[in-house]
């Protein structure tokens, strides 16, 4: 049993709940001090937000890379510096401290002047990336999510916030946010920084035109300090408009030019498990992304429904000790725009899977879906990507939604049952055991034994 597992356990719920900050921003401070404060002289650019940030970060990243810029990045998926990017395999966005200060001495010796850090609610309230000099702070988006956590919405938006003032109190760096628009909360964060860009389709400093949405990503018109832009973005998806308008907006702050601006954009391909497209030859497509939020799967649901020419099929899960709330809501869009809907587990915890898997379909259940029909609740997920392949035909589209690029998956350990009455804690193996998982690798292995059968 870890240490903070030992201190859960000794500490009621409600004060280590108050006191777990002060603890990692104590924590922060002494590994700063011990390693000599390593992301002094990185310009940094922090990205947060509900959803979009590891795009919008490799985006970020790519166009700097392309421009010449020695430029480390650190995201749930993956970190490095330049083209030499390696996989995250922990199973979080913000690593802890100690990793966080070993990876910023790795990238300043390998030459990092830029770093780009996605940055999440978690790791801003607990200070866990205390010290680190942003530069300039981008927000993607803010909808309901991680309200396990922060228990209102407000409190969730203003630790997200606390990005934006640390980025305004850096003035050695651009004191510059760079906001969504359209998203309600814009003039929060707008407000927290000397400067700020906005960005969006229908309103902005930075404006969206002629946007054209297709299967092999999204282009548009740009106007940037009186300079018209073409900007080609090869990842699908209307938020990938507004992804990559974010990249606009942080060229523009570092001082890119347009042709920069345009190449670099360009220049990224994809990123694992978001929006990726399997091809074994099965004669329908399957796409995999990491979407675990309404907001996500609608914007999802409302770009795919258009121009699905046979069925649309949904695969998904909801996570354990994560804001229940959605579950059923989840289930509710699933219902509405897909024409079947498997259910699936996605990181139970140590929570009854088939409780989580009851709440979704209640929600799909709403909207017309009958069990056994045309919604399915298959607990096993290699099981349920099978089934989910196995219904699709020539025209249809398979989304398998959730997991995305992570490499384990979360389930009930041996005492999972007589121990959930207690606070969570994801280290105790006797409640919450670790499995390898590789969603990419499952339905590729599925897909070719499908195309063999037939």
């Amino acid at each position: 049993m870890s240490l903070r597992s030992i201190v859960k356990k000794l500490i009621p719920t409600g004060l280590f709940a108050a006191i777990e900050p002060y603890g990692h921003l104590g924590e922060a401070v002494l590994f700063n001090v011990l390693n000599g404060f390593p992301s002094r002289g990185l310009k940094v650019i922090g990205v947060t937000g509900t959803n979009g940030k590891t795009t919008t970060s490799f985006l970020i990243h790519r166009m700097l890379v392309e421009a010449g810029y020695d430029t480390g990045l650190m995201t749930t998926v993956a970190y490095g510096v330049n083209n030499d990017i390696k996989p995250q395999v922990q199973h979080m966005t913000s690593v802890d401290v100690p990793t966080l200060m070993k990876r910023l001495k790795e990238m300043k010796r390998e030459g990092a002047e830029w770093l780009v850090l996605e940055t999440t609610s978690h790791a801003l309230a607990q200070h866990r990336v205390w010290g680190v000099p942003y530069s300039v702070a981008v927000l993607t988006n803010l909808t309901h999510e991680h309200l396990d956590y922060h228990r209102t919405f407000e409190r969730y938006r203003d630790a997200k916030r606390m990005m934006f003032k640390q980025a305004n109190r850096n003035r050695r760096g651009f004191r510059t946010g760079v906001v969504n628009a359209e998203d309600p909360s814009a003039d929060f964060f707008a407000g927290d920084v000397k400067r700020a860009i906005r960005y969006g389709v229908k309103e902005g400093d930075l404006r969206a035109s002629k946007v054209r949405l297709g299967a092999d990503g999204v282009e548009y018109d740009v106007e940037v300090q009186g300079e018209k832009l073409h900007i080609r973005c090869r990842l699908p998806g209307s938020f990938n408009v507004y992804n990559s308008l974010a990249a606009v907006g942080v060229g523009q702050v570092v001082g890119l030019s347009g042709k920069q601006i345009e190449q670099g954009i360009a220049a990224l391909d994809g990123v694992e498990g978001r929006m990726t497209h399997l091809d074994e030859g099965q004669g329908f497509d399957v796409i995999v992304d990491y979407a675990h939020t309404p907001d996500s799967f609608e914007k999802l649901f409302k770009d795919f429904r258009p121009v699905v020419k046979g069925k649309l099929i949904v695969m998904f899960g909801s996570a354990g000790r994560r804001d229940e709330e959605k579950r059923g809501t989840q289930g509710q869009l699933a219902g509405k725009y897909a024409d079947e809907v498997v259910v699936t587990e996605e990181d139970d915890r140590d929570i009854d899977g088939l409780e989580i898997m009851d709440q979704i379909a209640a929600g799909a259940e709403k909207t017309g879906k009958v069990r056994d029909k045309d919604l399915f609740l298959v607990h096993d997920r290699a099981e349920a990507i099978q089934l989910a392949l196995k219904r699709a035909g020539k025209g249809d589209v398979v989304l398998l939604l959730g997991k995305g690029h992570e490499k384990d998956i979360l389930r009930n350990g041996p005492k999972a049952a007589e121990l959930r009455h207690l606070q969570q804690d994801d280290h105790n193996p006797e409640r919450v055991r670790e499995d390898p998982w590789d969603e990419l690798d499952t339905a590729r292995k599925s897909l070719r034994r499908l195309t063999k059968k037939s």
